[in-house]
């Protein structure tokens, strides 16, 4: 007998056996570790997109006041010549 052959067997004299026990409050345990599982993917999202508009906020207003765009003023003057 090979391997998979007894892996096989062995799993055909489980299922054929007399079946365990579910506790009873299985199926309501799962239920609310479910909910919970959702509600916090739920937060974690909303919290993500909260944060993700606050950033993008906070940059519109840094680039509105410091106006990234324009060509800072120069220092230096030109040299004066032909006075």
């Amino acid at each position: 007998m090979s391997i998979p052959d007894r892996k096989e067997a062995q799993v055909r004299r489980l299922m054929e056996g007399p079946y365990p026990v579910v506790p009873a409050g299985l199926a309501a345990a799962a239920a609310a570790r479910g909910d919970r599982l959702l509600r916090r993917r739920r937060i974690v999202r909303r919290a993500g997109w909260a944060l993700l508009l606050a950033a993008a906020v906070a940059f519109a207003v840094w680039a509105s006041l410091t106006q990234p765009w324009q060509v800072p003023p120069s220092d230096v003057s030109p040299p004066l010549e032909g006075w």
